[in-house]
C-alpha cells in the first residue's frame, strides 16, 4: 500500500518540497522543489531570525501549500533544521507556517536530523556501511550507520552561511579570512572526527556537495542525473574546494550550473567539506555523490 506525502525541508539557506508516494520506499516522485529563502541570515550574529526572511520563508510555504493541495497528498512533515534550532522567535515562525499548511513544523535536532538524513541518502544507493556528510547552511551532520540503521552521528555548527557570515566577509575572501575560517572548522571537524572508525564509504549530500560536484564533474548546467551517484577522486573535491573559495561571487554566478542563491555562500561551505575528506579517516579515496538526502529521510518518516 502506498500514501502520498508532502516532505518539506526548512534549513537555513533554502527550503525544499517533495512530494512522493512512499510503500516499502519512495517511490513515484510527483515534485521535487526548491527556493533559496536564506531564513537563518543573520541568526549566527543576532539569535533571531529575521522578520524579512521569515516573511520569504512564508512566501515560498504559499506556494508549496499550493503544490500539495493539488496534488492530493494525505500527510505533511515540515521540519526545520539549524536556523530555526538557534533562534529565539523560532515560535512565531512556527505558528505563522501552520497557519498556512495546517500543520505544526518540528525542529528536528541535531541527532533528529542526521539521521533523517542517513536514511535518505543511503535509502538511495544502497551502500552496506557508510558515512554521511550533509553540509547544510548553518550546520553539518556526520553520521555512520549500516543496512538504515544509524550507529554514531554528530552534528557540527559549522555550515556554508554560517561560516561565510562570520569569517568570509570580503568579495572574494582575503587569504587571512580563509586562514582564519579553514583553522576554526578544521579543530570543529578535526574534534568530531576524532572517534570515528575507518571509513570505506564517504556518502556526500545537499546543496553544497552537489554544487561542489558539479564543479569536479565541469557540467555545462546542473543535471541531477549525473550528479547522483557520481565518485569523485577526493584530491579533485579538494581542489574544487579551493578554486570555489578564491573566485568572486560575480564569477561563482556566472559557473553554468550554479544556483545564484548559493555563489555567495559555497566558499564557507567549500571549507567545511575541505575539511571534512581532511580529517576523517578515510580508507577510500572517493567521495560518493547523492542526490537523495534529509528531503527523502523525511518524506519516508
Amino acid at each position: 500500500m502506498t500514501r502520498r506525502v508532502a516532505a518539506i525541508d526548512c534549513g537555513t539557506n533554502s527550503i525544499r518540497l517533495l512530494v512522493t508516494d512512499v510503500g516499502d520506499g519512495v517511490a513515484d516522485e510527483l515534485v521535487r522543489e526548491m527556493r533559496i529563502v536564506r531564513l537563518g541570515q543573520g541568526v549566527d550574529a543576532t539569535g533571531r531570525l529575521d522578520p524579512r526572511a521569515i516573511e520569504r520563508t512564508l512566501e515560498a510555504t504559499r506556494e508549496y501549500a499550493e503544490i500539495i493541495v493539488s496534488l492530493g497528498a494525505e500527510r505533511i512533515r515540515f521540519c526545520a533544521t539549524s536556523a530555526a534550532r538557534d533562534a529565539s522567535n523560532a515560535e512565531e515562525f512556527a505558528t505563522a507556517v501552520e497557519a498556512i499548511l495546517g500543520v505544526r513544523p518540528e525542529i528536528l535536532t541535531g541527532a533528529e536530523e542526521a539521521r533523517a538524513s542517513f536514511i535518505g541518502a543511503t535509502g538511495g544507493l544502497g551502500p552496506e556501511g557508510a558515512l554521511v556528510v550533509d553540509i547544510g547552511g548553518g550546520s553539518t551532520e556526520l553520521v555512520v550507520g549500516r543496512s538504515g540503521a544509524v550507529e554514531w552521528s554528530t552534528s557540527l555548527d559549522v555550515g556554508a552561511v554560517r561560516m561565510t557570515e562570520r569569517f568570509l566577509m570580503s568579495d572574494p575572501p582575503t587569504a587571512d579570512q580563509v586562514a582564519t575560517c579553514r583553522d576554526y572548522v578544521a579543530e570543529v571537524v578535526g574534534d568530531a572526527a576524532a572517534g570515528v572508525a575507518p571509513v570505506a564509504t564517504l556518502v556526500g549530500v545537499a546543496g553544497t556537495i552537489t554544487t561542489i560536484a558539479a564543479h569536479v564533474l565541469n557540467l555545462p548546467a546542473y543535471d541531477r542525473t549525473l550528479v547522483h551517484g557520481a565518485r569523485l577522486p577526493i584530491d579533485d573535491v579538494r581542489a574544487a574546494c579551493s578554486s570555489l573559495v578564491e573566485m568572486t561571487v560575480e564569477q561563482r554566478r556566472g559557473l553554468p550550473f550554479m544556483h545564484p542563491g548559493r555563489a555567495d555562500v559555497i566558499g564557507g561551505g567549500a571549507l567545511v567539506l575541505d575539511a571534512v575528506v581532511t580529517a576523517l579517516p578515510l580508507t577510500t579515496s572517493e567521495l560518493l555523490v547523492s542526490e537523495h538526502d534529509i528531503l527523502d529521510g523525511i518524506a519516508l518518516s
